[in-house]
């Protein structure tokens, strides 16, 4: 990887949003290839990702990071549109009907985006038929339900259902405080991500399949 893209790497795991849309708008200049400084993000985020999992860093560094390759991709969107790239994988997220709680879904959004699926974010309090509709609407190649109240756990098994009638080749995960690998299984669900990073190596696995 040249120095450029080594440093905007950096940057984006620092979480420095400044250098990460500097470093993006100088690596584009020189001619760089709009994908290659979008691995470079993608890089950071993995990273960023397996700390995460590990324990060295918490939310609100996640946080961080997730805000410059945010600072990065504003910069670089209208290079990859030009050059005609399109994200490979379209993912929904959506915390389920009843639930109000969005910190862990938020989460997941960025950490997708971090690797390169395109994200449609549904908000909270989502009805089992709108993960249907978007999910078939949007071709999505999979559906990320999130619940952090134990009452509002049913709702995942209805938008399960709902999905899987809708588009029947959509994957679909959950996530959440009181979400289990064994509800995810009772549930019909393809998987069960106990964290954003979690969640990324989750549907990386799912759609390799």
């Amino acid at each position: 990887m040249p120095a450029d893209l080594a440093a905007l790497t950096a940057a984006v795991e620092a979480g420095d949003r400044a250098a990460a849309a500097e470093l993006t708008r100088g690596a584009l200049e020189a001619g760089e290839d709009p994908e290659r400084v979008l691995g470079a993000m993608t890089a950071a985020m993995d990273a960023v990702g397996r700390r995460f999992q590990d324990g060295e860093i918490f939310v609100p560094e996640m946080l961080i990071s997730a805000r410059a390759m945010k600072a990065g991709t504003a910069v670089l969107e209208p290079a990859l549109v030009a050059a005609g790239v399109v994200p490979e994988f379209t993912a929904v997220v959506g915390t389920v009907e009843g639930d109000l709680h969005d910190i862990g879904k938020n989460l997941v959004g960025m950490m997708w985006r971090g690797a390169g699926f395109e994200v449609v974010d549904l908000g909270v309090n989502v009805p089992a038929a709108r993960f249907a509709e978007a999910a078939a609407g949007r071709g999505a190649h999979i559906v990320g339900l999130s619940a952090l109240l134990t009452t509002t756990m049913p709702g995942m098994r209805a938008a399960v259902e709902a999905v899987r009638a809708a588009s029947p080749g959509t994957r679909v995960v959950i996530g959440g405080a009181p979400t289990t690998p064994e509800f995810a299984a009772q549930i019909g669900a393809d998987g069960h991500a106990p964290d954003a990073g979690a969640a990324v190596d989750l549907a990386r696995r799912l759609l390799a399949r």
